[in-house]
């Protein structure tokens, strides 16, 4: 259990974010602009989509965590989903950008099934994924490490996502509007994410065992999970955090489309075809480049200071940073891009820390009760995902209502106003809420030194 990790097992365990987060970060950054401007539903009936299907979706996470910790096969509890759910993963998505021919109440009907079918299926892939990371050692250090390899390759998918999302749309059906050019390019990706999928369960292994025998009693499970402190202040954590990005994310493609006066544009070959980098995918790739920069710099920085001591400080300067943003006006390319990178580099510190937190929690709650459910613990961290992702990914919509934003029109005072605050001083709040959170968070690592010790013997003795 406290076996070195290779480096082949760190690449196999990235590639799996890498594949989730290609489709988290189109769904996250461009769905609720494909449902508004090429499947023609407005933003309000979006915003009331995403709540109530991410609810359910939300709650379905611990259903998942429950049925891996009860998996058993020759491939061990979680890896096996890797390898089930990657080709549904990639289907789904599909059909989730295909636009068929019917009236406003059944494009809504349909939009409503494949949403749903798809973060169902999401949830089914990545919570295993997400709790493999809890079986594959007991160091802490490894952990970090883990978590740092995961989150550079998760970025690096999402970089990719962003990189080519706009100029393969426009290469397979001629412009951002083309329902045939979405559908050809998430088929592209469908077929990434499947061998990133199988490459990860090809390359992985699970060594951690639970000190008690599994007793699969559901009840107990629950109880633990009740008490678990660590668990309930990263949800609140959680959730702040992710609210901060959605809504920045779901508002970027708006924010350039029709606020930001800008002829700044790129062109590149990619296998020797010619693509066009619109300003808005160069600030989203801008912010994907700077994740990574925070994945990177967060596991020194945590290893000297704590992961505590690093999310506070990290979501704080994002929160300030991100009220400084109101500020910019429509030419302000140089501030707009530069603060994005900033923006960029503190939220991608925390993702690293809260996956590995996670974990700690998780041994956290078999060193005080004596009992282990690791895939009902790293639900929590999908489903903090989904509810802030929900409330951020409805607010957007809702938001963009209330503004009074029309799709493909020239937008209002208003509505661009509007547009700006869910850039900056919305997030601002949002991250304000992760910090508080934070401050609260008990497990020190002094505290996690002796836990990780007590586990340890306890495991040998029972050898």
């Amino acid at each position: 259990m406290h076996d070195k990790i290779s480096l082949k097992e760190k690449i196999g365990y990235g590639l799996g974010d890498a594949a989730s987060s290609m489709f988290w970060k189109i769904f996250s950054m461009y769905l609720l602009f494909f449902y508004t401007d090429v499947f023609g539903l407005a933003p309000a009936v979006v915003g009331t989509m995403f709540l109530i299907t991410r609810i359910w979706d939300s709650c379905f996470d611990p259903i998942v965590g429950i049925l891996a910790d009860r998996t058993k096969s020759k491939w061990g509890k979680f890896r096996p989903y890797l390898l089930w759910v990657a080709i549904p993963f990639a289907v789904i998505g599909v059909l989730t950008f295909y636009t068929p021919d019917f009236d406003e109440k059944g494009k809504i009907i349909y939009a409503y099934v494949t949403y749903s079918l798809m973060m169902m299926i999401y949830s089914l892939i990545n919570v295993p994924y997400a709790s493999l990371l809890g079986v594959m050692s007991s160091d802490r250090k490894e952990r970090n490490t883990l978590s740092s390899y995961r989150m550079v390759f998760a970025f690096g998918g999402s970089l990719l996502a962003l990189w080519l999302i706009e100029p393969l749309v426009n290469y397979f059906g001629g412009n951002l509007n083309s329902k045939s050019g979405w559908l050809a390019t998430i088929a592209v990706f469908g077929l990434i994410t499947t061998i990133f999928f199988w490459a990860c369960f090809a390359f992985t292994k699970e060594r951690i065992k639970p000190i008690a025998d599994e007793q699969n009693n559901l009840k107990e499970d629950l109880k633990d999970l009740l008490k678990n402190k660590p668990w309930w202040i990263l949800l609140g954590a959680g959730i702040g955090t992710l609210v901060f990005n959605s809504i920045r994310d779901g508002a970027a493609v708006y924010y350039f489309k029709y606020y930001v006066s800008s002829s700044i544009n790129f062109d590149f070959s990619f296998f020797g075809t010619d693509f066009h980098m619109t300003p808005t995918s160069i600030y989203l790739v801008l912010g994907q480049a700077a994740n990574i920069i925070g994945v990177i710099i967060a596991t020194p920085i945590a290893n000297k200071i704590g992961k505590k001591k690093t999310f506070f400080g990290a979501m704080a300067l994002a929160a300030i940073l991100s009220l400084i943003f109101y500020l910019f006006g429509k030419k302000d390319i140089f501030l707009i891009m530069s603060f994005q990178v900033l923006i960029s580099i503190c939220a991608g510190c925390i993702f690293p820390l809260i996956w590995s937190m996670y974990a700690d929690s998780a041994d956290y709650s078999e060193w005080k009760q004596g009992r282990r459910a690791t895939g009902l613990v790293f639900s929590a961290s999908s489903m903090s995902q989904k509810f802030g992702w929900t409330i951020g990914g409805a607010g957007a919509g809702w938001l963009l209502g209330y503004f009074g934003f029309q799709a493909n029109v020239e937008q209002t005072a208003t509505a661009q106003n509007g547009i700006q605050l869910m850039l900056s001083i919305l997030p601002a709040i949002a991250a304000a809420i992760s910090v508080a959170f934070i401050a609260f968070y008990p497990l020190s690592e002094e505290k996690l030194q002796i836990i990780e010790q007590d586990l340890s013997e306890k495991r040998d003795q029972n050898q």
